[in-house]
């Protein structure tokens, strides 16, 4: 048994997005921004090439050893400096004078965290590609699979299955763009010392800046405090819960589906091993829905806390520091495994075509009361005249528990106006889906584009 206390150690997240923040990692970037910084001012004339290249040679865990940090960290009750003593020591010659020079702190920690946001992005990226793509063939192979939509939870008209599942394609999209256009905001790094002026890396502080996170692959804070803006952070986790809140509304419906008096679609369940209940052993739950559903609301806990991490004294303090350490890597590691978690729901997704179907035939026709109020319009009865026959017509249906076809057929104004045969195809469900089919094709070669692949 392990001491873990932190479910995403032993429960919750995958190992990829995990060794991006692992304590490990985030001491490696940071010495990758401190030999960036050397190879800067080397570039520029300030220390030699060989200096900068020997204390590129020690960044890295494999030279710097983390327990080696530990102990100094614990005489020094600095982690950052701990990790500069421990390079320098490792540093031959006198390449371990340079290290960290002119620089701050948070210098290197927000640089060394944008580099681990880049990290992260991209898979979450990759992740949102992997769904669109799964529900890019769902809604192809369901496009025209007849299903109620519904309304506050009740009949409304008839969609298809694949209708559905192209709204969730197009939100999809849309996130996907939002990933792309934050990256910039959100990648940035600073070199500019203790209050953001840069004093200390002398009369070339600007351009050392801008080399480091050229080397790095970031962009900058133009203008920083000690810190680089949490503005970008805020928006970071704000766009990661709005993504986790979107996977939730996916997740929520399918419970919804699956409940047994609907049962229009159901989660993977291996029926040979896999167990519902400890009690009731017919029990097939749609787990990873749930699970999906339930991280979202841990993932937009953390929101709260970034948007007080942005109220700094004067040029910084360190009151957001603590509530970082939990806030990035959490909403990284949970958004990451919620995707995870969503295409593996959709992708084992059964869809009971029969089911929908049944529940179509179990509303006697009611649903078909918007197309008959149509098509009365058609033949020339006003619009609100028509609305109120159907109206009075599905009250008598509900009533006495009958087709709304044998009420509308018992009135003369509405034979009048239709035949029996036009009044049955009108009512006729598989007819009245307007352009779901095409919706869905548009949706479907949308996400082809994107992602550069047919469907």
């Amino acid at each position: 048994m392990s001491d873990y206390v932190c479910p995403l150690d032993y429960r919750y997240g995958r190992p990829e997005m995990k060794a991006i923040f692992s304590e490990k990692s985030r001491i490696e970037y940071q010495m990758q921004v401190e030999a960036a910084l050397a190879r800067a001012h080397a570039a520029l004339g300030e220390i030699s090439e060989a200096d900068a290249a020997e204390i590129s040679r020690v960044a890295g865990a494999d030279v710097v050893k983390v327990e080696r940090i530990k102990e100094i960290e614990k005489e020094t009750n600095h982690d950052l400096m701990a990790m500069v003593r421990a390079m320098t020591e490792q540093c031959h010659g006198n390449a371990g004078k340079y290290v960290h020079l002119g620089a701050t702190s948070n210098d290197i920690v927000d640089t060394a965290t944008a580099l681990q946001i880049k990290a992260a992005l991209a898979i979450v990226a990759q992740d949102v590609d992997t769904l669109l793509l799964t529900l890019a063939k769902l809604a192809k192979k369901e496009r025209d699979t007849l299903e109620i939509g519904r309304t506050h939870a009740q009949f409304a008209i008839p969609i298809t299955y694949g209708f559905k599942i192209a709204g969730y394609l197009a939100e999809l999209l849309r996130y996907r763009e939002r990933l792309q256009e934050i990256e910039p905001r959100v990648i940035a790094g600073k070199m500019a010392g203790a209050v953001g002026t840069g004093a200390a890396l002398g009369k070339n502080c600007l351009q050392i800046q801008i080399k480091v996170m050229a080397d790095l692959g970031l962009t900058y804070e133009p203008a920083a405090t000690q810190v680089v803006g949490r503005d970008r952070y805020t928006e970071l986790v704000c766009l990661m819960a709005a993504l986790g809140t979107s996977l939730e509304r996916y997740a929520t419906e399918v419970r919804n589906l699956q409940r047994s008096e609907i049962g229009e679609v159901s989660e993977y369940f291996d029926a040979a091993h896999q167990v519902g209940s400890s009690t009731m052993a017919q029990k097939r739950n749609p787990i990873n829905s749930e699970n999906v559903c339930g991280l979202a609301r841990v993932l937009r806990s953390f929101v709260t806390p970034t948007f007080e991490s942005q109220v700094l004294w004067h040029e910084r303090d360190l009151s957001n520091s603590s509530a970082e350490r939990f806030t990035l890597p959490h909403v990284f590691v949970l958004i990451d495994y919620m995707l995870y978690k969503m295409n593996r729901v959709f992708t084992g997704l059964n869809v009971h075509r029969d089911k929908m179907l049944r529940n179509i035939a179990s509303a006697h026709g009611l649903i078909m009361a918007e197309p008959v109020m149509m098509a009365l319009v058609g033949k020339g009865m006003g619009r609100q005249d028509a609305h109120e026959a159907v109206r009075e017509a599905s009250m008598v249906a509900e009533n006495r528990e009958c087709d709304l076809k044998d009420t509308l057929w018992e009135r003369e104004d509405i034979r009048r106006l239709m035949t029996q045969q036009e009044l049955t195809a009108v009512m006729n469900p598989a007819t009245y889906t307007g352009a779901a089919g095409p919706i869905v094709d548009k949706m479907v070669d949308a996400v082809a584009s994107a992602l550069g692949q047919e469907i």
